[in-house]
């Protein structure tokens, strides 16, 4: 990492069409996306690089890490980059769970209009309370639409 106080922007473009492929799973609207963005280009990691560890799910770099070969770091960039885009795995698995909790809230809800609390818990092996959590959560988009596996 080199430090470069009041200087450390590079010249990448918040508006750059890949970048905001890539990270469809980050908000647009809170300025994350951006931030992330960013924080890759200054880093010298491209969009491609980020898209494919999305699409393997960091199949690649758990591998690699397992492996704990010597170096085994630097075929992603090294361990600042292998700690940025482990990060933005998980993010994308974090927006990947909230998108699946609302649709199971959706879903639930959806019962709840036909059957019972205590049959719905019974059928979802949980507590007749949680059922009532869960309804209540709802679905709340954005989500992105499809997965990038799906879309290519």
């Amino acid at each position: 990492m080199i430090s470069q106080p009041r200087g450390d922007s590079a010249s990448w473009q918040a508006a750059d069409s890949q970048w905001q492929q890539v990270l469809t799973h980050r908000a647009a609207d809170d300025g994350s996306r951006e931030a992330a963005a960013k924080r890759f280009a200054e880093r010298g990691i491209t969009p491609e690089q980020v898209r494919a560890v999305l699409n393997d799910g960091g199949d690649a770099l758990y591998a690699a890490a397992t492996k704990g070969s010597p170096g085994w770091a630097e075929a992603f960039g090294g361990p600042l980059a292998v700690a940025l885009l482990s990060a933005e795995v998980s993010a994308f698995a974090a927006h990947l769970n909230s998108r699946a909790s609302g649709v199971r809230s959706a879903a639930v809800a959806e019962l709840l209009d036909e059957y019972s609390a205590v049959t719905v818990a019974g059928e979802l092996g949980v507590a007749r309370q949680k059922v009532y959590e869960i309804a209540r959560a709802g679905l709340r988009p954005p989500y992105i639409e499809q997965v990038p596996w799906r879309t290519q």
